[in-house]
């Protein structure tokens, strides 16, 4: 009964979340068609029978009323995508229940169409279809289509921002943890902490690159390292620990 319980209350917030987004752009719409039809007629005025206006101050009183409609077009437009990015994070925080990835996803790539440049969507778009690959409902196939989306996602945010931190680590903990592609998450985990220079969760998983890539001294100064920042006396003995492991592999 409880998974079922489950699925309800997470279709029960989505329908909420669209209700909230589609009420908000419904009002907008509304308010920008009435503005563009109030322009479109301004516009006619000048314009009788169809015809282009004759008289010099007719034509630039047009021109000025087109620029204007242009420009109203672009901010509407980037308005929509905002609107789709907050529906997006709200969907993958999940509003206190399990997020919502599929449904997060989606309004992430439109939110993209609106911000190609923005590499935050990007980053959130990859976290997404990382979250979606690591689901058991999905076939290996499947699971591969949204890790390759995942990965170009985390890519095309460095791309944009290369000093961007989350997808800097972002893409270094999926070439670790689930493409097992250790070698090529190095160095983008060691610019994340040319930029984030005390930051022990990436320390710990260059390490594990590290590690995996047979750099045992490397990872051995790196949890050196980790121990010296730690705050906590359990981040040090993880530290500890891992590092006495590297050292009996390769003593």
């Amino acid at each position: 009964m409880e998974p079922k319980k489950k699925k309800k209350d997470n279709i029960r917030l989505v329908f909420v979340l669209l209700l909230f987004a589609s009420g908000v752009l419904g009002i907008f719409i509304y308010k920008k068609t009435a503005e563009r039809n109030s322009l479109a007629r301004q516009i006619a005025d000048l314009s009788p029978r169809g015809a282009p206006p004759q008289t010099v101050e007719d034509l630039r009183k047009a021109i000025a009323l087109y620029e204007k409609k242009i420009e109203e077009h672009v901010k509407d437009a980037a308005k929509a995508g905002v609107y789709w990015k907050i529906l997006g994070s709200r969907l993958m925080d999940g509003g206190g229940r399990e997020p919502l990835y599929g449904q997060a996803l989606e309004a992430l790539e439109n939110a993209a169409r609106y911000y190609p440049e923005d590499e935050s969507i990007h980053y959130l778009i990859g976290v997404s279809s990382e979250s979606l690959a690591q689901s058991e409902y999905f076939s290996p196939s499947e699971a591969a289509e949204h890790y390759r989306i995942s990965e170009a996602a985390y890519l095309r945010a460095i791309d944009i921002n290369g000093r961007y931190g989350k997808a800097l680590y972002g893409l270094g903990a999926l070439y670790v943890f689930s493409l097992d592609r250790s070698s090529e998450a190095v160095p983008y985990l060691e610019r994340f902490l040319e930029i984030n220079k005390s930051d022990t969760n990436a320390m710990f998983v260059l390490a594990r690159a590290y590690y995996v890539t047979e750099e045992y001294e490397k990872a051995v100064e790196l949890y050196d390292r980790i121990a010296g920042l730690a705050k906590s006396s359990e981040v040090k003995n993880q530290a500890e620990i891992n590092k006495r492991q590297v050292l009996n592999r390769y003593d």
